[in-house]
């Protein structure tokens, strides 16, 4: 299982909230960034969180200069509306991009990245917000509006589609600290085969010995814990190690 640093990024500055509201300013991306790398992150994503807002990615420049000194996978999602502005973040040096507003809107572009960059290099990014019994609505533009798509049909479809990965948040359940949404998961990594993250809910190393024991998770993102030394990747994965979780040592 991979561990992975979330960063959410508006303005140049890493953010974090609850619910994906209230967003308040943790660091600078590019040195949270090389803190994670060097504490042995997995990968790291970047996401900008008013992209969508305003129709443009603003991650390129900080994407390319994190991977000057950093040598690990990065994703970096927000904004992705074109192949041309997925392909700007490549060339920066982003291994993989993650798309959600724009996917949601026009699942052709979704098959355009695919078939222009290969599916291992694309992540549907997915904001999940429990709207009843064993039911998520999809939502788009960072989690302020809804979708109007089902997240268990969405999913499906976009695992038929061809996408590498699914990053999967729980709305309901990011940034409170109190354990990820077991149910989503469950259901999930029930139902396709396509590797899921879970994002949204890590407060205690506890948590992550639940989601193991319950679901086939992929990976998790981790945020807020790490964001304000709660926990360091060291302890989160020496924490793993001893329950026989599987990571990357």
């Amino acid at each position: 299982m991979r561990i992975i640093p979330r960063l959410d990024v508006k303005n140049e500055k890493v953010i974090k909230g609850i619910n994906l509201e209230g967003l308040r300013v943790v660091g600078n991306p590019l040195s949270l960034a090389k803190k994670y790398y060097d504490e042995g992150a997995d990968e790291l994503i970047y996401i900008d969180c008013v992209a969508s807002l305003y129709g443009q990615n603003n991650l390129a420049e900080i994407t390319l200069k994190s991977t000057k000194n950093i040598f690990i996978p990065f994703c970096v999602g927000g904004g992705v509306r074109s192949l041309l502005d997925a392909e700007k973040l490549f060339k920066n040096g982003a291994d993989k991009i993650a798309i959600n507003t724009a996917g949601i809107e026009n699942t052709g572009l979704i098959e355009g990245l695919i078939k222009k960059f290969g599916s291992q290099s694309i992540i549907l990014s997915v904001q999940a917000k429990k709207t009843g019994l064993n039911s998520w609505k999809a939502y788009k533009n960072f989690g302020r509006d809804d979708s109007g798509k089902d997240v268990i049909d969405w999913i499906l479809e976009a695992s038929e589609l061809g996408v590498g990965e699914i990053l999967l948040t729980s709305i309901d359940a990011e940034g409170l600290g109190e354990g990820f949404e077991i149910e989503l998961y469950k259901k999930c990594t029930r139902l396709i085969k396509t590797p899921i993250i879970a994002s949204g809910g890590f407060g205690k190393l506890e948590h992550i010995k639940k989601l193991k024991e319950e679901t086939d998770i992929d990976a998790i993102t981790v945020s807020q814990a790490i964001h304000y030394n709660k926990f360091t990747l060291k302890e989160i994965k020496e924490y793993c190690i001893k329950n026989n979780i599987d990571v990357r040592n």
